[in-house]
């Protein structure tokens, strides 16, 4: 630095120097002034050679500088690279320090719980157990290898339930219980079968009994309401009687008729009464009530009816519920609901001494 600001000194110098030779170019020049230039010019010289040398010597040692500091920077790039690889080298030192810490806790506890297990299961100390012989190994046995099939082997169990014993005995007993129960179960139900059995075969002879009577009333009652007709009554499935249908078959005289689709609407209610008065009569009863069921007979067939209430006049009590005339006739005891005007309505009976019947 001081180099350069003398050589910028000096050509400012040697500046003010050439405008004074301008100046006085057309001047005398006085000898003293020539030779004060003379002189100026000679220490300008002398101070440029000084300042020549100094730069060369700065430029040599700026190159100097230069390449150490090329050399410094490769070097530092090395360190760079050298700090990161201990860095890496560092870290992965901990990790391995922090996995061994971390591995000797475990063989700590593992340790632990060994001895544990030999005070659990053997009942002796770890150094009993560490002073015990060797079991005896084939020659070409590795003790390790053997250790390693071993626990191969165990983790192949699986976990082990202690009280597996004692559950099993638990499950055994219950499952005699449940045998036994299941037992008992089958014989009740073998009973049961036989029970159902006896009732199916009860209730089929019942059956057939109620349906021959029942049958041979109809045929009666058939006969009184349609003189000359005949009816009858079938089953759809006589070897099941347990689920068979009955058939009412009805075919007044003078008509080549089986089914009471076929007849007219007094005959079909004429054919159901005289069957209704067979179960009527086959399973008698105290009183029974009917009501309106003549509604949709005419005077020929209301009168076959009544022929049909007889039947129970002597052994039951029939009330029918009715606007037909000749059926009130018939009655012993008449009974009506009438009201006066401005009063309410009451029950009036009247008994019939003189019936139709």
């Amino acid at each position: 630095a001081g180099a350069a600001e003398r050589r910028r000194l000096l050509e400012t110098r040697m500046e003010a120097a050439r405008h004074e030779l301008t100046a006085v170019d057309d001047d005398p020049v006085d000898p003293a002034v020539i030779g004060r230039l003379h002189r100026i010019e000679d220490d300008a010289a002398r101070f440029l050679g000084v300042v020549k040398g100094h730069i060369s010597t700065l430029r040599e040692r700026q190159r100097r500088l230069r390449s150490e500091m090329s050399a410094a920077d490769e070097r530092l790039t090395e360190a760079h690279s050298r700090q990161t690889e201990l860095e890496q080298a560092q870290a992965l030192a901990r990790e391995r320090i922090s996995a061994l810490a971390i591995e000797l806790a475990e063989i700590a506890v593992r340790e632990e719980a060994v001895a544990e297990g030999l005070r659990r299961d053997a009942d002796v100390a770890e150094e009993v157990a560490l002073a015990a012989p060797q079991p005896d190994l084939e020659d070409d046995t590795d003790p390790r290898e053997r250790l390693a099939t071993l626990e191969a082997q165990i983790r192949r169990m699986g976990p082990i339930n202690p009280l597996a014993a004692q559950e099993y005995e638990e499950l055994a007993a219950n499952v005699e219980m449940l045998e036994s129960q299941l037992a008992d179960l089958d014989e009740s139900r073998a009973e049961l079968r036989k029970v159902i059995r006896a009732l199916d075969q009860e209730m089929a002879t019942m059956f057939h009994a109620a349906f021959e009577e029942i049958s041979d009333l109809y045929e009666e009652n058939f006969a009184l309401v349609f003189p000359g007709g005949k009816g009858r009554l079938t089953l759809t499935d006589p070897e099941n009687p347990l689920e068979t249908g009955v058939d009412i078959e009805a075919q007044p005289h003078g008509k080549k008729v089986g089914k009471l689709s076929l007849l007219s609407g007094g005959e079909k209610s004429l054919a159901a009464l005289a069957f209704l008065f067979a179960v009527f009569l086959a399973r008698p009863s105290p009183f029974y009530v009917l009501d309106e069921v003549e509604a949709a007979l005419d005077d020929a067939n209301l009168r076959r009816f009544l022929r049909l209430v007889r039947t129970l006049r002597e052994s039951a009590q029939v009330v029918i519920i009715t606007h037909q005339q000749q059926t009130m006739e018939a009655a012993d005891i008449l009974y009506g609901v009438t009201m006066e005007p401005g009063e309410s309505s009451q029950v009036i009976a009247k008994r019939i001494h003189d019936h139709a019947l």
